[in-house]
Order: structure tokens, then C-alpha cells, then sequence
């Protein structure tokens, strides 16, 4: 029975499930449904929070199977329609369920089947009389006098609970007394900061050219050195856009970059709000900032790459910094580029877009080329006299080396340390040693359910995979001939670190590395210690490549620089160059020229002559031409699917059908699957299957004919759609 009901109307709810269909459910009239609007529906024997994509007054469905919704919560802003415009771009481009997708856009706590309760109402506490407040506090009650003076500007409560357990008490008293005040809004408008930073003649061409574009869209590539100014061009056009009433997203690749840029965001902009969006936040914290963001309270937005789908209703702006780096790909669920996104959203939004590195990814460096990009050059170090850092290559071949270091590299160290500098060992690759051997019969140490090597752990004692957690303990004998001597092959920082605490007593070393990382704030106290010079000897992971400034490092030695030279991947030397430049570009940036040691067993290859020159265009313009020959992106599309199943030959097949869909499609091209480089992980056979087409769009309409297949396919086997793959 099809037709109307009184006094209800229907609504097509997207949920987060992995098919690409709406669910229809009857809601009464009097709830007012709009699109966008957050919604909680019984879903088979369970409840499920949806989003609602379409209301209507009819159903063409019987109207006895239609279910009601259970409630339509009002604990957020229905999802604007720039959000839903970029989540159905996202789910038509990358082949995912829109509902995912949605999913994908908000924060945990309003993906759950129940209303959100925020603890207070989202608002900001000032002081109202700081001196009458100053003069009540006892001269021992240092900490009600830190929160008081920080209530000189607009903060939130989040940001003063943080200074103490007490701080909600004594806010209460407070306000109360008549000495601070809340309100649930700031202004709109941010004045222009006092006493900001001066820009070179690089920089106010930059910002002058930026700002000027300000009421349309336009994308910028901010191709600047390290050490050029980058952050300064951030500021100085964000601020001009605080200035005129609007908001700001700033997107950053990792987690361990957002501390350090939120502070000096926060001294350069004391009075506005600035909210944080990423990972290491808890949920409530997550989903307050959110709200701060869509109900327009927040000004600043800085933020990992799922904060590029954070709505904001004054966007007036939008910073991709680092946008080479290959965290802005998401890389499991909905697969895609928080930089590409962003473009996106900032040409839907009509508003500016800056995309700053001194190593652009090399699509990016294409679009600059050919004008779709506008490109801004940073050419210069932003400090007076400053000079790129002095790149050295030292060879390996046949040398005499201290636990993989050479020894002129050891007599460099040791000058640099006597000069009262620091020094940074960088190394790839954590752990003690990539793998445990056995001299006599050749064991090694390999991972049960990958095709991977266990990586020794000697401080834990244990053997682990770095690809699915697998671990064990390390082995007495050799496993397979009971050879008491098993030894460790290779370095990780582990093992580095030890033997500088015996080549070096006297250092303060300290190791930076995701293992010793883990606990909440670890990664900021130790780069505390470092720019308060509490450690000289540092040895770190990519870690320490990117945006820290440490003005007493001086020289920076990189060890196993080589893994990028063989890569199977055709991007390995793009990301070895853009690595090696970065943690480079850590060298002498307090006015000094920095020093750089590569150690190599290739000196002679082509690529060492291209880094030594450290002219990224060049390199780039080269690297294109090469890629061009071949049709390589961004010369072509590309989609990788991955299948994956405990039977290789289940996978095997399921891509063999798939490639059967796809053999009459128009200008697509295929490969036959092959099997993963990386075979078996976490317990799965892995098969892949390449497709190609000349252009995205032929790419995208082809996909669209697999989507019933990758819905209805077994169980058995786990398929995954990846287009514009950063990694094949």
C-alpha cells in the first residue's frame, strides 16, 4: 500500500553501512525534518544514527513495512550543504558508500544511536575585572593566578580545566563574585594581530597576492625552502581573513605537527578561538571543537586530513601545509586525499586555497605548471644571512664502519658536539635491527601471518611485526639447527642509540621514535627537552623531518638512505628526495649554514647529484618528463583494487570477475592481477588488480560498473576500491 499518511511525511536516511542505498522511514510531521539533519532509526534488531538526504510527502513503498524513526535529535547543526555536496563528490569519485562517507565526516560521539549531551553550553570565559580578580588570590595560589591571567582573553573551558583539577570550582566562585563572565559566542570579526612578525620582500608578495584573491576562488602553491617563511605567509593572510569575519581551516599531516603550530598560532591570535581537530583528542573533546567549527564560534580550524569535511559556515579560507605528505591519504575505509578534498571544498566554497611545501608531490607540481596552480616561490630563508644547509655524501663502500656509522661521520659528530651543537642521527627504521639471523643455516625471523620479517625489540626482549603486531620472544637458539648464536642484521634507532651511548659518554642522547612516543604528551616533552637543550645527540625517525625547529641542531647525519633508489614503487625517489630535503632542511635554521652527512653505498647514482644541487624544480620538472614517457600519473588515471582473502585463489577470482566487468568499458585499461608485493598480511592472501584510463572521468564511470559486484561479493573475500593510489 503506496501513498500518503497523514500528518507524517518520509525520509531517505543515509547510514553507515557498505551499501550504496537509502533507507526510507516514516517520521511525524511535527518533528520538522530537514536535509542534513542527524536522525536515530531502528535498523534490523538494533538502533543506528543516520543522516537525512531527502524528505518527501509520498513513498512509492508500502507503507505497512515503512518503520518510524525513534527520534530526531537536535544536538548538532543539520550537515551543511557544502559538507554533503563534498561528501557525494568523495563517494562517487573514490566508489564508496555515501553513508560511510557522511559517517566518515562526523565525529565519533554523533555517529552513536543516541542523543549527545554536551556538558555545558559550547561558550567562552573572560575575565571582567582581572585586577579586582588578581587581588583576591593569595600570593601561594599560583595556579588560580595562571587561570586568571590566561581569563585576559576569551578562552574556553576545556583549554582553563587543563591548568587544574579545581579550575571548574573556582570559575563558578568567580563568576559569581562578579569578576569573570560567560558568554556563549565570540565576535565575529578578529582584529589584526599587534606586533606580528614583518615579512621579507618573498613574503608580503606572497601574502599581497594571496589576500588579493580573497572573494573567489583561487589555489596557490606556496613553494618555499625550509626555513623560508612558510608559517609566516599562513599568518598574516589568516589574520586579514579573521579581519573580515571568517573562518579558517588549517589542515596539517600528522598529529605530533598540530601542538607545536597550535601554539604559535594561539600567541599570534590571543583573542580568537581556535579549536583543534585530530586523533589524539578524546571523543568529547573531538566533538566540541566540531561544534564550535559548524556553529561558526571557532575562527581557526587546525587539523589532521578528516578536518577537511568539518562544516564551517564563514569559511573564508583554506592552508594545506605539507601537502606532499602521504598521511593526507586516507588509507583504509573511505580512501581519500584530504589535499585533492580540500581543492574541492575551496572551489565550492568560492574562497582561496594555499598549499605550501618545499617538496610539492608531484601532481601538484604539474597542476602549478600548467596553470591551474598558481605558483608563489619562497626562495630565500626567512632569517637574515640564513643559508640552506651544506649536503655532504660520504661513502660506504668498503669503509670502516662503527655499527653502521663511518668513521668520518664518528669525527664529525664528535666536532660538532665539543662546538656545543646538536647533532640529529636519522634513521627509517625502528627497533633494535629489521631481522634476527641465524649464521649457520640461515634463519631468519619471519612473522606467521605476513610475508614480512620480525623486527627485534631488545629492550623489550621481543620479536614484532611492524605490518599486523604479531610478536614472540626472542628465540635462545635458532630455531631450526639450535645455534646459540643468532644475531641481529641491520639497524633500527634501538641499536643506534646504544652504540652512541658507548661512542659518546658523554652525550645527553635522546631517541624519538613512534615506540617511545605512545603515551599522550611523551612526543612533546622530548621536543621540550631538545629546543631547551637538555639533549645534544638526537636519533629519530620521519618523525623529526618535519616543520620542528631546533635552533642548536647543526648537523644531521642520515643512515640507510638507499631504501628509495630500488623501490618497486615508481614514487620511491620522489618521497626520497622530499624526505631527505626535509630532514636536511632541519639543519642550521637559527642563522648558521647546517651540515648534512648521507651515507650511501650508491654516491655515484644520478639521484645523489640531484640532491646535492637541492633544486626541487629541476628534479621535478625531470621526474615528470619521465613519467610522461611512461603514462604515469599525472599523466593517467589510476584505480588499484585489492582483493584479499585466507584462499589466494578466492581473491585471485573475485578480481578476475571484476576485470570481466570492466573489459568492454571505454578508454580503460587493465593488467591481470598479480599478487601483492606485500603477499600475505595479518593471516590474508593479497591480490591486486590495476586499471587504468587516460582521463578521471572515463576512470570514475567505469568503476561505477563494479560497485553491484564489490556489494554482493562472498564474504570471504575482503575487496578494496583505491583510486589515485599512493602506493603500488
Amino acid at each position: 500500500m503506496t501513498g500518503v499518511l497523514k500528518n507524517c511525511c518520509y525520509v531517505s536516511v543515509a547510514l553507515d553501512v557498505p551499501l550504496t542505498r537509502l533507507f526510507e522511514y516514516s517520521c511525524p510531521a511535527e518533528y520538522a525534518p530537514v536535509i542534513g539533519a542527524r536522525v536515530i532509526i531502528p535498523f534490523g534488531p538494533r538502533r543506528m544514527a543516520g543522516l537525512i538526504l531527502g524528505v518527501a510527502t509520498e513513498t512509492a513503498f508500502d507503507q505497512t513495512k515503512i518503520r518510524p524513526v525513534v527520534v530526531l535529535p537536535d544536538d548538532m547543526p543539520p550537515l551543511a550543504e557544502d559538507v554533503l555536496a563534498l561528501s557525494r563528490f568523495c563517494a562517487e569519485y573514490y566508489g564508496h558508500p555515501l553513508g560511510q562517507v557522511l559517517a566518515t565526516a562526523l565525529p565519533v560521539a554523533l555517529r552513536q544511536p543516541k542523543v549527545f549531551v554536551p556538558p555545558e553550553p559550547s561558550g567562552v570565559y573572560q575575565a571582567g575585572n582581572l585586577d579586582a580578580l588578581l587581588q583576591s588570590l593569595s600570593a601561594r595560589a599560583t595556579a588560580q593566578k595562571q587561570l586568571a591571567l590566561m581569563l585576559a582573553q576569551p578562552m574556553a573551558r576545556a583549554e582553563l580545566a587543563a591548568v587544574s583539577p579545581s579550575a571548574n570550582k573556582w570559575l563558578k566562585n568567580w563568576i559569581e563574585a562578579g569578576w569573570v563572565f560567560f558568554t556563549e559566542t565570540l565576535p565575529d570579526a578578529i582584529p589584526l594581530p599587534v606586533g606580528a612578525a614583518g615579512a621579507n620582500a618573498e613574503q608580503a608578495a606572497a601574502i599581497a597576492l594571496i589576500d588579493g584573491q580573497h572573494a573567489s576562488f583561487a589555489a596557490f602553491l606556496l613553494f618555499g625552502i625550509t626555513g623560508s617563511g612558510k608559517t609566516e605567509v599562513y599568518l598574516q593572510t589568516i589574520a586579514a581573513c579573521l579581519a573580515r569575519g571568517k573562518q579558517a581551516l588549517v589542515l596539517v599531516p600528522e598529529i605530533n605537527l598540530t601542538p607545536q603550530l597550535e601554539a604559535r598560532f594561539r600567541a599570534r591570535f590571543p583573542s580568537a578561538r581556535i579549536v583543534a581537530l585530530h586523533s589524539g583528542l578524546s571523543d568529547k573533546e573531538r566533538v566540541l571543537n566540531w561544534l564550535s567549527a559548524s556553529r561558526g564560534e571557532a575562527h581557526i580550524v587546525l587539523g589532521t586530513r578528516l578536518a577537511v569535511f568539518t562544516p564551517m559556515p564563514r569559511l573564508g579560507m583554506i592552508v594545506v601545509d605539507e601537502e606532499h605528505d602521504a598521511s593526507f591519504k586516507q588509507q583504509e575505509g573511505l580512501r581519500y586525499s584530504a589535499r585533492d578534498a580540500a581543492v574541492y571544498r575551496a572551489h565550492q566554497r568560492q574562497v582561496p586555497i594555499v598549499l605550501g611545501s618545499a617538496t610539492p608531490a608531484l601532481e601538484t607540481w604539474h597542476n602549478a605548471r600548467q596553470g591551474r596552480y598558481r605558483l608563489i616561490s619562497l626562495q630565500h630563508r626567512a632569517v637574515g644571512g640564513a643559508m640552506p644547509p651544506q649536503i655532504e655524501i660520504i661513502p660506504m663502500h668498503r669503509a670502516k664502519v662503527v655499527e653502521g656509522l663511518h668513521q668520518a661521520t664518528l669525527n664529525i659528530m664528535r666536532e660538532h658536539l665539543a662546538g656545543g651543537q646538536q647533532v640529529l642521527v636519522f634513521i627509517n627504521r625502528r627497533g633494535y635491527a629489521p631481522v634476527l639471523s641465524c649464521g649457520e643455516c640461515g634463519w631468519l625471523g619471519e612473522c606467521k601471518r605476513c610475508s614480512a620479517k620480525l623486527v627485534l625489540h631488545l629492550n623489550e626482549r621481543r620479536l614484532r611485526c611492524h605490518h599486523c603486531g604479531y610478536e614472540e620472544v626472542i628465540p635462545a637458539a635458532c630455531p631450526d639447527c639450535g645455534n646459540q648464536d643468532i644475531r641481529p642484521l641491520g639497524q633500527g634507532t634501538q641499536r643506534i642509540e646504544a652504540a652512541l651511548e658507548t661512542l659518546f659518554p658523554d652525550a645527553k642522547i635522546l631517541r624519538i621514535d613512534r615506540d617511545n612516543t605512545r603515551r599522550k604528551g611523551s612526543l612533546q616533552e622530548m621536543l621540550r627537552q631538545v629546543s631547551a637543550g637538555e639533549a645534544n645527540l638526537l636519533v629519530g625517525t620521519q618523525m623529526m623531518a618535519k616543520g620542528h625547529d631546533f635552533p642548536a641542531l647543526n648537523l644531521v647525519v642520515v643512515l640507510n638512505a638507499d631504501a628509495g633508489l630500488f623501490s618497486v614503487d615508481f614514487r620511491g625517489e620522489e618521497r626520497m628526495y622530499a624526505q631527505l630535503l626535509q630532514v636536511a632542511g632541519r639543519a642550521g635554521r637559527a642563522g648558521t649554514q647546517g651540515r648534512v652527512l648521507i651515507q650511501t653505498a650508491y654516491h655515484d647514482h644520478p639521484f645523489y647529484g640531484q640532491l646535492l644541487a637541492q633544486d626541487y624544480a629541476a628534479f621535478a620538472d625531470a621526474q615528470l618528463d619521465e613519467r610522461s614517457s611512461m603514462q604515469l600519473p599525472p599523466f593517467a588515471a589510476y584505480a588499484l583494487l585489492r582483493a584479499e582473502a585466507e584462499d589466494g585463489a578466492l581473491a585471485k577470482a573475485f578480481l578476475q570477475q571484476l576485470q570481466t566487468v570492466l573489459a568492454d568499458a571505454p578508454g580503460v585499461q587493465m593488467f591481470d592481477p598479480i599478487a601483492a608485493t606485500m603477499q600475505r598480511k595479518a593471516g590474508m592472501e593479497r591480490w591486486q588488480l590495476l586499471v587504468m584510463s587516460d582521463t578521471r572521468h572515463l576512470l570514475v564511470n567505469a568503476l561505477k560498473r563494479i560497485v553491484p559486484k564489490l556489494e554482493a561479493r562472498n564474504n570471504k573475500v575482503r575487496c578494496i576500491l583505491d583510486v589515485d593510489p599512493i602506493e603500488m
